[in-house]
This record gives structure tokens, sequence and C-alpha cells, in this order.
């Protein structure tokens, strides 16, 4: 399932170099375009794109950055299709990224079932730098 089994050597490249320019813009703080780099990385990735340890960290980073750009459908959308990914269940990082997702949507089990999974396979710690919304949230299921 690496990136590269079976991949050309040429399309690994570009997957890598698209997904690197997403993550300087998310840094930076324009998620526009980072979302328009992992779009285009993720659209390189074969089909079945379940298959594919590329999926997990770009449909990751794409969840990410529309979160950060407010756009909560998309964020869930991608989100929700990275679970389909082996390694995205119990991946502490993507149920919490989901589960803010869920709770700004206003669906708070939800929201409550996937900060419950990111608190159990990440702590507290992984809280830390998150509105504190979040886990004042979760509290009261704990």
């Amino acid at each position: 399932m690496p990136i590269g089994k079976g991949l050309d050597d040429k399309l690994h490249q570009r997957i890598l170099q698209l997904s690197k320019t997403g993550n300087e813009w998310l840094v930076a703080g324009n998620y526009s375009q980072a979302i328009e780099q992992f779009s285009a990385a993720f659209a390189l990735v074969p089909e079945p794109y379940q298959e594919w340890e590329a999926s997990l960290w770009l449909l990751t980073a794409l969840g990410e950055a529309y979160y950060f750009a407010g756009k909560y459908e998309l964020a869930r959308a991608a989100l929700t299709n990275v679970m389909h990914v082996p390694g995205a269940i119990g991946n502490a990082f993507v149920h919490l990224r989901l589960g803010q997702v869920q709770f700004e949507l206003g669906n708070t089990k939800q929201a409550a079932n996937e900060l419950v999974r990111a608190y159990m396979g990440g702590g507290k710690e992984i809280f830390a730098e998150e509105d504190e919304k979040y886990i004042t949230f979760l509290q009261a299921f704990l």
C-alpha cells in the first residue's frame, strides 16, 4: 500500500511535490491554494483510492484545509472518505478533525463519537493546540 508501490516514479514524484506545496500553503494560511494542491495530488491517485497510502494523508490534509477554510461540508466529505482507507480508523488526528467538523455542523452525536476516539488515541494532549470549545464539549462524555 505504499504510495510508490506500483506507481510510475514520475507520478509518485508529482504527487509528493503537489502535497509538499499544499502543506506549505496550509502552514502559510492560504487554504484555497492548499486545497487546490491537495485536490490535484489526490486526483492523480489511481482508483480504487482506498488501496493507496497516499490517500490517507492527502484526504486528511484536504479535510484539514477545508476545516480551516470554514468549508465544513467539504471537510466532512474528505474526512469521511478517508475512513475507508486502511490506517484511518484509530488515527487520533483524523478522528479529531472529523469530530471538530461534525461539531461545527451541529452533529453533536457524531462529534462526540469522533472526539472521544481522538481522546482515546491521543489523550488530552491532542487537544492542546485546538480551540478550547472542543475539549469542553468532550468533557460531558468522559
